[in-house]
């Protein structure tokens, strides 16, 4: 398992946000986190990824409790999208993805040929390699975007944890950068968990699915099994039927 979460909760004050969580996921799994706002999805990607502590439970990352990990570890285990890349950096597109080579480098220590092959390698496979002169003010929604995932490659962690990398975007670039996870997760084996709204998006490209309700987890497994027109109901309010492989949907 590449992860394992055991009664995760997570209050803040009064509030609870996430409760009793039992999660495993499969190494090499390709996961789409989903359901409606204000469920958790983000909380539990983040109690994940190590940026948020529970308030009772374990996680554990390729068999090692995540408190066992330090900040040079996690970041050689796990690779986080955010939802929202920032446009003010004031460097290049090559120089972001070259932060994905920290976690290897020591104090003091000027990057490698091997790190700048990597990061080169990454951009090609993301298509931003004519990008790697250009600041993120002078990229579009979608090139920002697959520059961030040209970065989380060249950490070259065998976990990458996504928060709603498409929801900005247009059609086109949301199948763009779907069909780059997918060919992540199939050619590199990565373990991939992505927090997504869009319905036919993960129907279409994650073949399994976590849905939580209520602040816990409803549903775990494969997505067409899983993503039914009664959970879709019970989730989403909405009345949904499934044709073709789409899924529509209207209002109760």
């Amino acid at each position: 398992m590449s992860i394992n979460v055991h009664n995760l909760s997570l209050r803040f004050g009064r509030k609870e946000v996430l409760a009793g969580i039992d999660l495993a996921v499969e190494t090499g799994g390709f996961y789409a986190i989903m359901g409606s706002n204000g469920c958790g999805k983000t909380t539990l990607l983040r109690c994940i990824g190590g940026l948020l502590e529970p308030s009772t439970g374990v996680v554990r990352l390729m068999d090692r409790d995540l408190k066992n990990y330090n900040a040079r570890q996690l970041a050689q285990t796990v690779a986080i999208v955010r939802q929202h890349a920032s446009t003010d950096m004031e460097f290049s597109a090559f120089e972001i993805v070259l932060m994905g080579r920290n976690p290897y480098q020591h104090r003091l220590e000027n990057e490698s040929q091997s790190d700048r092959d990597i990061v080169e390698e990454a951009m090609q496979m993301t298509n931003t390699w004519h990008l790697r002169h250009s600041k993120p003010h002078e990229m579009s929604g979608g090139e920002l975007q697959r520059v961030m995932l040209a970065r989380a490659l060249a950490q070259q962690t065998p976990i990458m944890l996504l928060d709603e990398p498409t929801s900005n975007l247009d059609i086109a670039h949301q199948y763009e950068i779907m069909s780059l996870l997918q060919e992540f997760n199939r050619t590199q084996k990565k373990t991939i968990l992505i927090v997504v709204h869009d319905l036919n998006l993960a129907y279409r490209y994650c073949p399994e699915l976590i849905l939580l309700h209520d602040q816990k987890i409803l549903y775990q497994g494969d997505m067409k099994e899983g993503l039914t027109p009664d959970r879709i109901n019970t989730v989403f309010g909405v009345q949904a039927a499934i044709t073709e492989g789409n899924i529509v949907t209207r209002k109760r």
